[in-house]
């Protein structure tokens, strides 16, 4: 995405933030006509605002702080929850619709979970953004998730090995099947199983050129196993009203 900012731009001074870019991941009401909310900006990572008054107008401000509204925030405050003072929208919203909306806020959840509070990760800030517009513009939903999801974790510090055994250091065969241990990487495995990966799917992770569905559908399990594993076991609540929604529709 555009509108890089350096630190200077959106000047801190006693406590006062001005036009900082920013997107609004998740908010809920807060006593009787406020929002709190949780935003992910590009110089001040994720963190919380109090945005009082903002559910009385429902018209302007309780409108504008939505997901996936790239925004311009400001606020003042040094303490656990500023106060915002300010948004406007750099543009209209970024349209997403039935399951693409679902996974939307799945990589809202990711972020609340994996981003270290007020900790600043620009280049996390352009990889969401710019999957975003993706999502909106392309409806191959789980090739674009689960770049986002290898790419996120190797932001933040759980990078993952695509391209070698790593008990023999041989590059992966695409015909070959593998185990991936989280702490490690794929070990190779000829008995093959249902907790095997094939090499082809590996390759196509690391290389970002998956597309085949059925690979597509190994990398869903691999990756979600990954991140149950980061995460502590700790459930994810859209991926599981995704579940729920889709059961419920009528065949």
């Amino acid at each position: 995405m555009s509108n890089d900012e350096s630190p200077g731009t959106s000047a801190e001074h006693h406590g006062r933030v001005s036009l900082q870019n920013g997107f609004v991941l998740h908010r809920r009401p807060y006593r009787e006509s406020s929002l709190l909310l949780d935003v992910f900006t590009l110089n001040f990572g994720r963190l919380r605002l109090l945005a009082k008054g903002a559910r009385k107008n429902k018209k302007g401000l309780h409108a504008l702080l939505q997901p996936f509204v790239h925004l311009r925030l400001s606020w003042v405050g040094v303490g656990e929850l500023p106060v915002l003072t300010a948004a406007e929208s750099m543009g209209s919203a970024i349209n997403l619709n039935g399951p693409k909306l679902f996974c939307g806020f799945y990589m809202n959840e990711l972020l609340l979970n994996f981003l270290p509070s007020r900790d600043p990760h620009p280049e996390v800030f352009h990889l969401y953004g710019n999957t975003l517009i993706q999502l909106a513009a392309d409806d191959n939903i789980e090739r674009i998730l689960r770049l986002f999801e290898v790419s996120l974790l190797c932001e933040m510090g759980y990078g993952m090995v695509f391209d070698r055994e790593v008990t023999s250091g041989q590059p992966i065969n695409p015909e070959k099947r593998y185990v991936y241990r989280i702490e490690q990487g794929p070990v190779e495995n000829g008995e093959g199983g249902s907790d095997t990966v094939g090499g082809a799917t590996l390759l196509g992770l690391g290389q970002r050129t998956l597309n085949d569905p059925d690979q597509l559908l190994e990398a869903k399990y691999l990756m979600r196993r990954v991140i149950q594993y980061h995460l502590n076991g700790k459930p994810l609540k859209s991926r599981d009203f995704f579940k729920q929604l889709t059961k419920s529709r009528p065949s």
